[in-house]
């Protein structure tokens, strides 16, 4: 039993009308061998166009949390309410696999979050890099215990598509969700019937160092933006000496370090979390099919 979701981040609304047809027309992802559950996460803020309402849904799923009856925001109720729903988490639960649906201001392209890690999730990013040769992988692993909504079941993964600006619906990656979902539907129905085709033996992947916040004052303010040589390379090499950020006063900082990639760069998001980009190494996994 498969989980689609969407809206779990309000203003981003690819998942949010993705889910929306999905629901209107259910045969798109109707298949012979399981069963599909497609659903709005965080309806409230989908209806105000906001992120959220008082906390970041996406991460609300730890354990402490779900269990603490005393956390009463929006936001942390009805992580429980879900968790219920498709969970509960770290037990026997009602969905197998959950794809969350995001966007992101950074240009990312198509790619996949994986912080969920299991045999099957890797068989279906392989299958999926098989069919979208331009799909990327970063492989987060940012927070002492995994909260996002994907890890609820024991399978799973957050598609993330950019750029596409907050409260935005952009077409052209709005059919390449949903061509990516299409594939992964046909996975399962494959893997279920024992007829996948050989899969990649390694995956390429981008797997996460570091959080680099953008360069601040004493009083915590920012003073310097993402150099205009490094915004929207996403899944470029850096390397030290490399133009980093630019500071209001029109200086470079350079970049410090051993050679890494970045990704979602200067996602407007993220600015409230305090980093600038995500740093990842670029390496190579066996799938274990």
């Amino acid at each position: 039993k498969l989980a689609i979701t969407g809206g779990t981040h309000g203003n981003e609304l690819t998942g949010v009308y993705l889910v929306k047809k999905w629901k209107k027309y259910p045969s798109l992802i109707q298949r012979e061998n399981f069963q599909t559950l497609c659903l709005h996460t965080n309806d409230k803020a989908i209806v105000q166009c906001v992120r959220y309402v008082d906390e970041d849904l996406n991460r609300a799923f730890d354990s402490a949390a779900l269990s603490d009856m005393s956390l009463d925001t929006y936001e942390a109720k009805l992580a429980k309410q879900i968790n219920s729903l498709l969970g509960p988490k770290n037990g026997q639960t009602e969905v197998d696999f959950i794809v969350d649906l995001h966007t992101t201001t950074s240009n990312m392209g198509l790619s996949i979050v994986v912080s969920n890690e299991s045999s099957l999730t890797w068989q279906a990013i392989a299958y999926l890099k098989t069919k979208v040769p331009n799909l990327n992988v970063y492989q987060w692993q940012g927070d002492k215990e995994d909260a996002f909504v994907d890890s609820i079941a024991p399978h799973g993964f957050a598609i993330e598509v950019g750029a596409v600006p907050q409260g935005v619906l952009r077409a052209d990656l709005f059919f390449e969700t949903e061509i990516v979902v299409y594939h992964l539907l046909d996975f399962i129905e494959k893997y279920n019937t024992n007829l996948l085709p050989s899969l990649p033996k390694s995956i390429s992947i981008y797997k996460h160092e570091l959080l680099l916040d953008y360069p601040r004052d004493d009083r915590g303010e920012i003073i310097a933006m993402v150099h205009p040589e490094r915004q929207d390379r996403d899944f470029a090499r850096i390397e030290a000496g490399s133009p980093l950020f630019k500071t209001i006063e029109g200086e470079t900082i350079s970049y410090e370090g051993e050679a890494c990639y970045a990704l979602f760069i200067n996602e407007a998001a993220y600015y409230e979390k305090g980093f600038a980009m995500c740093l990842a190494s670029k390496q190579d996994i066996m799938i274990d099919a």
